[in-house]
C-alpha cells in the first residue's frame, strides 16, 4: 500500500512538471508571436503587455526547477524518468531565454512604433515565420520525446542564419542612406539578432528531446562528425580516375 502511495505521488509530480513545461513552452511563444505582431502591425499596447506578461514566464521558470528539485529529493527518479526530469528543468531555462528575447524585441518595437512607418519592418516577418516553426517543432519534440523532430531542428536553423545574414546586410547598406532612419533601423537589426538566438534556443531545446527520447548527448556532435569527415576526406587518396594537380 506505501509502495502504491508513493507511485501515485510521483505520477502527479511528473505530470505536473510536465503540464507547467508546458504552460512556460505557450506562453513564451505567445509573448513572441505578440511582440513580432507589435512591430509589423505598429501597436504599441500590444507591446507593453509582451513586457508585463514576461514576469509571468520567469515565476514558471522558478517553479519549474522546484519542481524538478523535489522530485530528484523524493522520488530518486531513474533512466527515462530521471531524464524528464532533468530535460525539463534545462528546457524551462531555454524558454525563459526565448520570453527575454520577445520582451527585447517588444521593447524595440515600442521604439520603432513612436517613429514614422518604417516599411523595412517586413524584412523580419520571414525570419520570424521560420524561428515560430522551429520554436513550435522543439516543443513538440519534447512533448512526444520525438527524437527525430528534435534532431532535425539543427539543420533546419542553417536556413534561419542566412536568412539573418541577408537581413543584416540589407539593412546595414541602408544605413549608409539612411535619411534620419538610422536609429529605428539599428532597432531593426537587434531585433533580427533576436529572432536568430531564438532559433538556437529552439535548436537546445530539440537536442535535450532527443537526450530524453533516446538518452543521447548530441549537443556538440555536428561539429565533431564535421571535422572527423573533413579528416578523413583530406587523407583519403585520389582515386585514379581523380585529375592530377598540375
Amino acid at each position: 500500500m506505501i509502495n502504491q502511495h508513493i507511485s501515485r505521488d510521483f505520477d502527479k509530480a511528473i505530470e505536473a512538471l510536465r503540464a507547467e513545461v508546458l504552460l512556460m513552452a505557450s506562453l513564451a511563444r505567445q509573448n513572441l508571436e505578440r511582440a513580432m505582431r507589435s512591430l509589423l502591425e505598429r501597436d504599441i499596447d500590444l507591446a507593453r503587455t509582451v513586457i508585463a506578461d514576461d514576469s509571468d514566464v520567469d515565476d514558471l521558470e522558478r517553479k519549474i526547477d522546484q519542481s524538478g528539485m523535489e522530485i530528484l529529493v523524493r522520488f530518486h527518479p531513474m533512466a527515462s524518468d530521471l531524464r524528464l526530469v532533468i530535460t525539463s528543468m534545462k528546457m524551462a531555462h531555454n524558454l525563459e531565454r526565448i520570453s527575454d528575447h520577445a520582451v527585447n524585441i517588444a521593447k524595440r518595437s515600442k521604439k520603432i512604433c513612436k517613429s514614422g512607418a518604417l516599411e523595412e519592418v517586413a524584412l523580419a516577418e520571414p525570419l520570424y515565420t521560420l524561428a515560430d516553426s522551429l520554436l513550435r517543432d522543439a516543443i513538440m519534440a519534447y512533448t512526444d520525446a520525438n527524437s527525430a523532430l528534435g534532431e532535425s531542428l539543427k539543420a533546419r536553423d542553417k536556413d534561419l542564419d542566412r536568412l539573418h545574414k541577408q537581413m543584416i546586410a540589407s539593412l546595414s547598406g541602408r544605413l549608409e542612406d539612411s535619411n534620419g532612419r538610422s536609429e529605428n533601423l539599428l532597432h531593426l537589426i537587434f531585433v533580427a539578432r533576436s529572432i536568430e538566438r531564438i532559433g538556437d534556443l529552439s535548436v537546445n531545446v530539440g537536442e535535450d528531446a532527443v537526450f530524453l527520447g533516446e538518452a543521447r548527448d548530441i549537443r556538440h556532435g555536428y561539429k565533431r562528425n564535421q571535422a572527423a569527415k573533413a579528416a578523413s576526406e583530406s587523407t583519403t587518396p585520389p582515386s585514379e580516375d581523380s585529375p592530377a594537380a598540375p
